[in-house]
Protein backbone atom coordinates (compact mmCIF):
# COMPACT_ATOMS: atom_id res chain seq x y z
CA UNK A 1 0.00 0.00 0.00
CA UNK A 2 2.81 2.45 0.86
CA UNK A 3 6.42 2.23 -0.30
CA UNK A 4 9.45 4.28 0.68
CA UNK A 5 12.19 4.17 -1.94
CA UNK A 6 15.63 5.60 -1.09
CA UNK A 7 14.15 8.40 1.01
CA UNK A 8 16.78 10.83 2.35
CA UNK A 9 16.40 14.05 4.31
CA UNK A 10 18.82 16.56 5.78
CA UNK A 11 18.85 20.11 7.09
CA UNK A 12 21.35 22.81 7.94
CA UNK A 13 22.21 23.09 11.64
CA UNK A 14 24.61 25.84 12.66
CA UNK A 15 26.08 26.00 9.17
CA UNK A 16 26.55 22.23 9.02
CA UNK A 17 24.47 19.79 7.01
CA UNK A 18 22.85 17.15 9.22
CA UNK A 19 21.42 14.04 7.56
CA UNK A 20 18.68 12.30 9.56
CA UNK A 21 17.30 9.94 6.89
CA UNK A 22 19.64 8.16 4.50
CA UNK A 23 18.20 6.01 1.68
CA UNK A 24 15.32 4.67 3.76
CA UNK A 25 13.41 1.82 2.10
CA UNK A 26 10.30 0.11 3.44
CA UNK A 27 7.02 -1.45 2.25
CA UNK A 28 3.90 -1.06 4.40
CA UNK A 29 1.15 -3.64 3.84
CA UNK A 30 -2.59 -3.02 3.81
CA UNK A 31 -4.52 -3.92 6.96
CA UNK A 32 -1.52 -3.83 9.31
CA UNK A 33 -0.74 -1.78 12.43
CA UNK A 34 2.82 -0.40 12.46
CA UNK A 35 4.66 1.53 15.15
CA UNK A 36 7.85 3.51 14.62
CA UNK A 37 10.15 3.99 17.59
CA UNK A 38 13.56 5.61 17.96
CA UNK A 39 15.58 8.05 20.07
CA UNK A 40 14.56 11.69 20.29
CA UNK A 41 15.91 13.56 17.29
CA UNK A 42 16.21 10.43 15.16
CA UNK A 43 13.76 11.78 12.59
CA UNK A 44 10.54 9.91 13.42
CA UNK A 45 8.24 12.90 13.06
CA UNK A 46 10.13 14.05 9.95
CA UNK A 47 9.63 10.63 8.38
CA UNK A 48 5.93 10.72 9.23
CA UNK A 49 5.65 14.21 7.72
CA UNK A 50 7.26 12.96 4.50
CA UNK A 51 5.04 9.89 4.08
CA UNK A 52 1.98 12.02 4.96
CA UNK A 53 2.85 14.52 2.23
CA UNK A 54 3.40 17.35 4.71
CA UNK A 55 7.09 17.64 3.78
CA UNK A 56 9.20 16.51 0.84
CA UNK A 57 12.31 14.32 0.98
CA UNK A 58 15.65 15.66 -0.19
CA UNK A 59 15.77 12.64 -2.49
CA UNK A 60 13.85 9.43 -2.98
CA UNK A 61 10.19 8.66 -3.56
CA UNK A 62 7.04 7.74 -1.66
CA UNK A 63 4.52 5.56 -3.50
CA UNK A 64 0.86 5.02 -2.63
CA UNK A 65 -0.63 1.94 -4.33
CA UNK A 66 2.28 2.03 -6.78
CA UNK A 67 1.87 5.71 -7.70
CA UNK A 68 4.33 8.46 -6.81
CA UNK A 69 2.52 10.77 -4.37
CA UNK A 70 4.05 13.77 -6.15
CA UNK A 71 2.17 12.68 -9.29
CA UNK A 72 -1.02 12.18 -7.30
CA UNK A 73 -0.50 15.72 -6.01
CA UNK A 74 0.30 16.25 -2.33
CA UNK A 75 -2.93 18.17 -1.71
CA UNK A 76 -5.03 15.46 -3.32
CA UNK A 77 -3.06 12.76 -1.51
CA UNK A 78 -3.67 14.37 1.90
CA UNK A 79 -7.33 15.07 1.14
CA UNK A 80 -8.33 11.76 -0.41
CA UNK A 81 -5.85 9.03 0.52
CA UNK A 82 -4.83 9.51 4.16
CA UNK A 83 -6.01 10.57 7.61
CA UNK A 84 -3.76 12.07 10.29
CA UNK A 85 -4.12 11.94 14.09
CA UNK A 86 -2.05 14.42 16.10
CA UNK A 87 -0.91 14.39 19.73
CA UNK A 88 -2.68 17.71 20.30
CA UNK A 89 -5.84 16.47 18.51
CA UNK A 90 -5.99 19.55 16.18
CA UNK A 91 -9.79 19.60 16.29
CA UNK A 92 -11.76 22.78 15.61
CA UNK A 93 -12.83 23.96 19.06
CA UNK A 94 -15.60 26.24 17.74
CA UNK A 95 -17.40 23.17 16.34
CA UNK A 96 -19.07 20.23 18.04
CA UNK A 97 -17.62 16.74 17.74
CA UNK A 98 -20.12 15.73 15.07
CA UNK A 99 -19.50 18.95 13.13
CA UNK A 100 -15.76 18.18 13.06
CA UNK A 101 -16.59 14.82 11.46
CA UNK A 102 -19.01 16.38 8.96
CA UNK A 103 -16.40 18.92 7.92
CA UNK A 104 -13.85 16.18 7.19
CA UNK A 105 -16.42 14.33 5.11
CA UNK A 106 -17.31 17.45 3.13
CA UNK A 107 -13.70 18.25 2.19
CA UNK A 108 -12.81 14.97 0.45
CA UNK A 109 -13.35 14.01 -3.18
CA UNK A 110 -14.02 10.41 -2.10
CA UNK A 111 -17.52 8.96 -2.27
CA UNK A 112 -19.38 9.85 0.93
CA UNK A 113 -23.00 8.96 1.87
CA UNK A 114 -25.44 11.84 1.45
CA UNK A 115 -26.81 11.52 5.00
CA UNK A 116 -23.51 12.68 6.49
CA UNK A 117 -24.98 13.77 9.84
CA UNK A 118 -26.33 10.26 10.51
CA UNK A 119 -23.10 8.66 9.31
CA UNK A 120 -21.04 11.02 11.50
CA UNK A 121 -23.08 10.13 14.59
CA UNK A 122 -22.75 6.42 13.82
CA UNK A 123 -19.01 6.71 13.29
CA UNK A 124 -18.49 8.55 16.56
CA UNK A 125 -20.60 6.01 18.42
CA UNK A 126 -18.39 3.28 16.96
CA UNK A 127 -15.53 4.92 18.85
CA UNK A 128 -17.39 5.41 22.10
CA UNK A 129 -18.75 8.94 21.57
CA UNK A 130 -22.51 8.76 22.12
CA UNK A 131 -24.88 11.31 20.55
CA UNK A 132 -25.12 13.49 23.66
CA UNK A 133 -21.34 13.91 23.64
CA UNK A 134 -21.16 14.19 19.85
CA UNK A 135 -23.28 17.34 20.15
CA UNK A 136 -20.89 18.95 22.65
CA UNK A 137 -18.29 21.54 21.79
CA UNK A 138 -14.83 19.98 21.56
CA UNK A 139 -13.46 21.73 24.65
CA UNK A 140 -16.26 20.13 26.71
CA UNK A 141 -14.81 16.66 26.06
CA UNK A 142 -11.98 14.93 27.92
CA UNK A 143 -8.58 14.37 26.31
CA UNK A 144 -9.36 10.73 25.61
CA UNK A 145 -12.73 11.65 24.09
CA UNK A 146 -11.12 14.31 21.91
CA UNK A 147 -8.61 11.76 20.63
CA UNK A 148 -11.46 9.39 19.79
CA UNK A 149 -13.08 12.18 17.79
CA UNK A 150 -9.74 12.84 16.06
CA UNK A 151 -9.46 9.18 15.05
CA UNK A 152 -13.05 9.17 13.76
CA UNK A 153 -12.27 12.32 11.78
CA UNK A 154 -9.18 10.65 10.28
CA UNK A 155 -11.23 7.85 8.71
CA UNK A 156 -14.40 9.88 8.02
CA UNK A 157 -13.25 10.78 4.51
CA UNK A 158 -13.21 7.09 3.53
CA UNK A 159 -9.42 6.64 3.42
CA UNK A 160 -7.39 3.45 3.92
CA UNK A 161 -4.18 4.88 5.40
CA UNK A 162 -4.00 6.42 8.88
CA UNK A 163 -0.96 8.19 10.36
CA UNK A 164 -0.63 9.15 14.02
CA UNK A 165 2.11 11.18 15.73
CA UNK A 166 2.39 10.35 19.46
CA UNK A 167 -1.41 9.97 19.67
CA UNK A 168 -1.35 8.82 23.31
CA UNK A 169 1.34 11.19 24.58
CA UNK A 170 -1.13 13.31 26.57
CA UNK A 171 -3.23 10.43 27.89
CA UNK A 172 -3.13 8.31 31.04
CA UNK A 173 -2.23 4.63 30.81
CA UNK A 174 -5.82 3.36 30.88
CA UNK A 175 -6.97 5.75 28.15
CA UNK A 176 -3.84 4.97 26.15
CA UNK A 177 -4.83 1.30 26.12
CA UNK A 178 -8.33 2.17 24.93
CA UNK A 179 -6.99 4.30 22.06
CA UNK A 180 -4.62 1.53 20.95
CA UNK A 181 -7.51 -0.92 20.89
CA UNK A 182 -9.23 1.46 18.48
CA UNK A 183 -6.18 1.51 16.20
CA UNK A 184 -6.01 -2.29 16.25
CA UNK A 185 -9.72 -2.45 15.42
CA UNK A 186 -9.18 -0.15 12.43
CA UNK A 187 -6.85 -2.76 10.93
CA UNK A 188 -8.87 -5.83 11.84
CA UNK A 189 -12.44 -4.65 11.22
CA UNK A 190 -11.95 -1.91 8.62
CA UNK A 191 -8.76 -3.23 6.92
CA UNK A 192 -7.02 0.14 7.36
CA UNK A 193 -3.25 0.53 7.45
CA UNK A 194 -2.18 2.38 10.60
CA UNK A 195 1.31 3.87 11.10
CA UNK A 196 2.02 5.35 14.53
CA UNK A 197 5.10 7.25 15.70
CA UNK A 198 5.48 6.67 19.44
CA UNK A 199 7.82 6.58 22.42
CA UNK A 200 5.49 4.18 24.21
CA UNK A 201 6.54 0.55 24.55
CA UNK A 202 2.92 -0.26 25.50
CA UNK A 203 1.76 1.03 22.14
CA UNK A 204 4.53 -0.66 20.17
CA UNK A 205 4.05 -4.06 21.81
CA UNK A 206 0.44 -4.14 20.63
CA UNK A 207 1.26 -3.39 16.98
CA UNK A 208 1.68 -5.96 14.20
CA UNK A 209 5.08 -4.59 13.16
CA UNK A 210 7.56 -2.70 15.35
CA UNK A 211 10.02 -0.53 13.42
CA UNK A 212 13.04 1.29 14.80
CA UNK A 213 14.51 4.46 13.32
CA UNK A 214 18.11 5.06 14.30
CA UNK A 215 21.38 5.90 12.59
CA UNK A 216 19.40 7.34 9.64
CA UNK A 217 17.76 4.03 8.72
CA UNK A 218 14.46 2.23 9.40
CA UNK A 219 14.46 -1.45 10.32
CA UNK A 220 12.16 -4.08 11.79
CA UNK A 221 12.76 -4.77 15.45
Amino acid sequence: MLRLENVSYSYIDGGNKRTILDNVNYDFEKGKFYTILGPSGSGKTTLLSIIAGLDKPESGKVYYDGEDIDKIGLGSYRRNKIGIVFQQYNLLTYLTAVENIELAMSETDNEIPKNIREVAYALLEKFGIVKSKADRMINKLSGGEQQRVAIARAIASNVDLIFADEPTGNLDTETEGEIIKIFKNLTKEFNKTVIVVTHSTIVSELSDHRLYLNNKTLNDM
